[in-house]
């Protein structure tokens, strides 16, 4: 993930759980229905799973559950250590994001909650031409994050978070890389990968791209 984003993520460490619950007013819709987000997201996931930014660990508590083998990448010191004790150490948390992670086994789904987001739209691109190389045919990519159906939505969200008085979120989404569907989609297709996107809340949609 962008890597200026990391001292935000070493902060935020301590309540991010708090967050996701609800705690957070401000938040609230963002991590709507958050528990049937992360299940939604296991149940499109097969094999060996890579997950970017891990967090403090609630999805790859899921897909462990499920019986998945997962690698996590995690660029923040503090997150890594906050889901190293929530998983018992069932499994090592690796310093990585979406551009920089091990590749020394087969890598059969790429999972995200949250955090593609923090990719410019040209990193974004660069992240899956990589990940078009690196899965076989079958392979997937299943991302739940906030996007929009056009730029105007997104600025339209913008503009209903400041007249709500949230300005710290309006703030968030209006200088985080927040992308498009029409861009994923378009970037998805020309680098080999059948897409489909699902709204999860007013923010959240997942996209699940099969490699062909």
């Amino acid at each position: 993930m962008g890597r200026e984003f990391v001292e935000l993520f070493e902060e935020w460490s301590e309540y991010y759980d708090d967050t996701v619950s609800g705690y957070d007013k401000e938040y609230r819709d963002v991590f709507h229905g958050y528990e049937q987000i992360l299940k939604e997201v296991v149940n499109r996931s097969q094999g060996h799973v890579l997950e970017f930014g891990v967090g403090t660990g609630n999805l790859t508590i899921c897909l462990l559950k499920a019986g998945l083998s997962v690698t996590g990448v995690e660029p923040s010191a503090s997150m890594r250590r906050k889901a190293v004790e929530k998983l018992h150490g069932q499994i090592p948390i690796l310093d990585g994001d979406f551009l920089e992670f091990p590749t020394h086994r087969q890598i059969d789904t790429f999972v995200s909650t949250y955090a593609f987001h923090h990719l410019t739209d040209e990193e974004k691109e660069k992240a899956i031409v990589n990940y078009g190389k690196l899965l076989h045919r079958g392979g997937k990519i299943v991302f739940a994050d906030t996007m929009y159906e056009s730029k105007e939505a997104h600025q339209a969200a913008i503009q209903q978070a400041k007249d709500a008085g949230f300005l710290k979120l309006a703030t968030d989404l209006s200088t985080e890389y927040y992308t498009t569907i029409p861009f994923l989609q378009k970037v998805l297709k020309e680098n080999g990968f059948d897409a489909s996107f699902t709204r999860c809340n007013q923010f959240v949609w997942i996209v699940e791209a099969q490699k062909l």
